[in-house]
């Protein structure tokens, strides 16, 4: 039997969520997606500061999965 929910799923998932609103930051979808600063929608948007402020790290921790993913899983 095994897990539904594991860590490395939930690191994937929000690797991929903190890189997805970071590309949303483009000027058409930012006043659409990333207008709200509070409440749910404002998930959305602190994902897209944590992806734009901490690119260098964010981006290292996408390598780091993939390969963990690829060849150790």
């Amino acid at each position: 039997m095994t897990n539904v929910y594991s860590l490395d799923g939930i690191l994937v998932f929000g690797l991929l969520f903190v890189c997805t609103c970071a590309y949303f930051k483009v000027p058409r979808l930012k006043t659409w997606l990333l207008s709200e600063k509070k409440g749910v929608w404002g998930v959305f948007y602190k994902a897209a500061v944590i992806g734009t402020r901490l690119h260098a790290a964010v981006a290292i921790a996408c390598v780091v999965m993939a390969f963990y993913v690829l060849f150790i899983k």
